[in-house]
């Protein structure tokens, strides 16, 4: 095994209603808004040492399987070379490797699908 998963980064969930969504996982689980994304209407609550991330999903699109958008392992080591050896070995292909911002603030991310469709993202540690 190239790497070994620490954690969970976080998770993201398409909702309906974004502002009930917050008051929710804010008002009654105790997690707290971290950031809000301008360009994506992301919004990132903080849970412990990981994230909750809502998106805003056309009510028809949250029902059942089609509410959670991925979720995030965090992983370590993050030799992307490895990575992808390790995953071509079993058939999956991995996408762009990309900075994205995860519960450790920004760092290398690659995004798999797991046997049923599910999104998984690959979380490196954070940048510099």
């Amino acid at each position: 095994m190239t790497f070994e998963i620490l954690g969970i980064d976080h998770v993201v969930l398409r909702v309906a209603d974004q502002e009930r969504a917050i008051a929710f996982y804010e008002g009654v689980l105790g997690a707290k808004v971290e950031r809000r994304g301008e360009r994506n209407g992301l919004v990132q609550l903080r849970a412990g040492r990981s994230l909750i991330d809502l998106v805003v999903a056309p009510p028809d699109e949250t029902k059942g399987a089609h509410n959670m958008d991925h979720f995030a392992l965090r992983i370590e080591p993050f030799d992307e070379a490895a990575i992808r050896a390790h995953l071509a070995a079993h058939g999956i292909e991995a996408g762009e490797l990309k900075s994205r911002y995860g519960a450790e603030k920004e760092g290398p991310s690659l995004y798999i699908e797991d046997p049923d469709g599910n999104t998984v993202e690959l979380k490196g540690p954070p940048a510099g």
